[in-house]
């Protein structure tokens, strides 16, 4: 008797697993079906990035604090950078807080599908939740920096008006680029592993042409329009705005940043989805 009239008499289903119709679509239902998986993976990469070190959760503080610390010192004492009217320490650490949020979870998200090569070439669940799991993983200590950044403001006599109501939606917008980008790097890392050496390239790079060090408004204006196409521009003017509404609402770096990162989200969302069935052969 042949194997498979064995299953049909035992009531078997044969059950092929395929990637979903639509390169657009998140999905929502196969999500929530395995939403507890998505909590473990966070878990999993919060404990491993803080496992055997001796500062802990502490190197959350001291890198961006040492970056701002030395901007502050050489750039916002020395050379004099503008601020938009914000003391130089609170507006570089301010964007080291989002930068570095940024950051971690971009690198991340783009080697999360390696990092989880066992589990994907043996079991079936969203793929999705590999790139997702790093982006949410990072705002622990996202989280810490900010109770940080409120001493920094109460030290300055920095007092935050109602428009720091409006902080949520550019953290956001971070988490929405960086998981777009993510997308797109972890399903060409399945495939072409340069990709990895090239990320921590990538992650410097935009570094420098996000106002980080030096405020948007001391980029000429004949290259204003293209600099502001980086989404990470409008994130930041944004959240320094959110903090201390200082000067006018940057709206078109907001809009442009909105754009770009919806741009940046679908097309990595389609990437990977296009692509999700072949990586257990790849890896």
């Amino acid at each position: 008797m042949s194997t498979a009239h064995n299953a049909q008499s035992a009531g078997l289903q044969k059950v092929t697993i395929c990637a979903a119709d639509s390169s657009w679509s998140l999905h929502w239902n196969e999500l929530k079906q395995h939403r507890e998986l998505l909590y473990f993976l966070i878990w999993r990469d919060i404990k491993v990035r803080y496992k055997q070190t001796v500062l802990g959760v502490t190197w959350a503080i001291l890198q961006p604090l040492a970056i701002a610390l030395v901007l502050a010192a050489f750039l916002g004492r020395v050379v004099h950078v503008p601020s938009d009217n914000l003391p130089y320490p609170i507006f570089a650490y301010a964007g080291m807080v989002l930068w570095q949020f940024f950051a971690q979870a971009l690198i991340g998200s783009s080697n999360s599908t390696l990092t989880n090569e066992q589990l994907i070439s043996k079991v079936y669940f969203p793929r999705l939740f590999t790139p997702i799991s790093a982006v949410l993983a990072s705002l622990l200590d996202f989280s810490i920096s900010v109770l940080v950044l409120a001493l920094f403001l109460a030290w300055f006599r920095v007092v935050p008006s109602a428009t720091i109501a409006f902080l949520p939606f550019f953290v956001a917008l971070v988490i929405v680029s960086s998981l777009g980008a993510g997308l797109w790097l972890s399903a060409l890392n399945v495939k072409f592993r340069d990709v990895r050496h090239t990320v921590n390239f990538l992650v410097q790079f935009w570094f420098f042409a996000t106002p980080i060090a030096y405020p948007t408004s001391a980029v000429p204006e004949r290259w204003r329009l293209l600099y502001q196409l980086n989404p990470m521009v409008g994130a930041v003017d944004g959240f320094r705005w959110a903090l201390h509404s200082v000067g006018a609402f940057p709206a078109r770096s907001v809009a442009l940043s909105i754009f770009m990162t919806a741009v940046l989200f679908f097309t990595g969302l389609y990437h990977f989805r296009r692509t999700e069935d072949t990586f257990a052969d790849f890896i």
